[in-house]
């Protein structure tokens, strides 16, 4: 990045940062439109744009930023959040806002007594409109509406345009947008899957000359093509710089925004589907896309599948149990790590459900079949998509009952207890040389951080 465009970002972040300040809520909302990665930037000292409305009062302020994803569990460099300074400053109603909490939890282990955590892969900008899947005519139309989005993916790999030439390197992706006319070609051919994603949800009208307008409108529709075309061909359809697609799927999809984040996971999940199931898992026949690919169809008459309903027909979602086990003393958390993971990193342990298995079950043989740990109490958090292929990972915290760490190498390298201390260090600096945390992207991440806010009584 060149020193040109280094100050334009920092000029940026400050503007952000004093319209906080100032309350100046029109300005905080028009940045954040254009640039939603300002949303958690950091300032002199680690402060955000929450803490600086927090602190000086501004409630309007500080809702917006909440409703836009704002994190905040953010620290700054005196190990403060947004919910210290407004109590420290008196101004209850921010603090109360911050520090809202369903009646009847528990401090120790709560089932819900922190605000809902949105995980990456999860916030939906499309309405799936899933009544729409079954009208052809509808979609025919659609298709070749002008209007219309495609995404193009070669070999489950979205095109992605990068503000970096060196796709190594950080900074956000945006996937490649192309209208019909550029993949008119490509629908034509037997071996492309094309997919109905939904269409863009409907936002406020700017003016009231608009509303009449809008409301007669219909949103713009988006599918997903995926074709095994030769990768270097299908990148010259693109106008735009930079173009690539991505290639290791556990890097390169979270450099998304959270609203392309979810249509990715969207996309990316039925087309690793239907990679799967072109024949039949009942008899071996072949199969056809149906209902704006959402379902396959056996061609088979006489096969079983096409009497009643059957799981083999429609898009496979695999349950996982990723749990974060709270040693009895309330003040260390078991993580481990595997032999593949980079040095010094360690995650939550995680599992498949099994059949017939409920999701408490399934967190209390995992963590004993990985770490040789027992558990008690089981509680929910949060459940993230996950689509490599096609994951549902759901969050949970969990109380050990015993605390002597016998790990089955044949699942995990080590398993090891980390104090709180330890953790907070991890996350406030990036790293420690024993204990690197994961990606803010993935659950486990939020789930520590999750842990972290319930014994800090935020």
């Amino acid at each position: 990045m060149t020193s040109l465009q280094l100050s334009a970002k920092e000029e940026m972040v400050e503007k952000f940062l004093d319209a906080a300040a100032r309350g100046d809520l029109t300005q905080v909302s028009t940045l954040l439109s254009h640039v939603p990665s300002l949303i958690n930037q950091k300032g002199y000292s680690g402060w955000t744009a929450l803490m600086l409305a927090a602190r000086n009062g501004h409630y309007s302020v500080v809702e917006t930023l909440l409703s836009h994803g704002c994190d905040k569990f953010s620290v700054n460099s005196s190990s403060q959040t947004a919910y210290d300074i407004s109590k420290f400053w008196g101004h209850r109603n921010i603090s109360n806002l911050l520090g809202r909490t369903d009646e009847g939890c528990r401090r120790v282990l709560p089932g819900s007594d922190l605000h809902q955590q949105e995980n990456y892969f999860s916030r939906e900008m499309l309405d799936r409109l899933s009544v729409k899947r079954t009208d052809t005519v509808w979609l025919e139309a659609k298709q070749t509406d002008p209007d219309t989005v495609y995404l193009l993916f070669s070999n489950l790999n979205p095109m992605v345009c990068s503000s970096n030439e060196d796709e190594n390197e950080g900074g956000e992706s945006r996937l490649c947008r192309f209208r019909l006319e550029a993949v008119k070609d490509l629908l034509l051919k037997p071996h492309t899957v094309l997919i109905f994603l939904g269409v863009e949800k409907r936002k406020g009208p700017s003016s009231s000359s608009s509303q009449s307008e809008e409301a007669t409108r219909e949103p713009p529709a988006w599918f997903a093509i995926n074709t095994d075309e030769d990768a270097a061909e299908l990148l010259k359809r693109s106008r735009e710089k930079n173009c690539s697609f991505t290639k290791m799927a556990h890097r390169d999809l979270l450099k998304f925004s959270e609203e392309e984040a979810g249509v990715v996971a969207q996309a990316r999940s039925v087309l690793a589907w239907h990679s799967r199931y072109s024949f039949c898992p009942t008899c071996g026949s072949s199969t056809n896309m149906e209902e704006g690919g959402y379902k396959r169809r056996c061609l088979n008459s006489d096969c079983r599948s096409l009497k009643g309903v059957h799981n083999t027909c429609y898009p496979r979602v695999d349950p996982v149990v990723i749990m974060l086990v709270i040693h009895p003393d309330g003040n260390q958390c078991l993580l481990g790590r595997k032999k593949i993971f980079p040095a010094g990193l360690f995650s939550c342990l995680a599992g498949f459900v099994e059949p017939g298995e409920s999701m408490e079950e399934a967190v209390r043989r995992e963590v004993e079949e990985e770490s040789g740990v027992k558990v008690g109490p089981v509680t929910y958090v949060s459940c993230q998509p996950w689509p490599m292929p096609s994951s549902l990972m759901i969050g949970c915290l969990a109380v050990a009952i015993s605390t002597d760490i016998k790990v089955d190498e044949n699942e995990i390298e080590e398993g090891r207890w980390f104090t709180r201390q330890q953790v907070v260090e991890s996350l406030l600096k990036g790293s420690r040389p024993d204990l690197i945390i994961p990606p803010r992207q993935t659950i486990a991440h939020q789930l520590i951080r999750h842990w972290i806010g319930i014994n800090s009584n935020l």
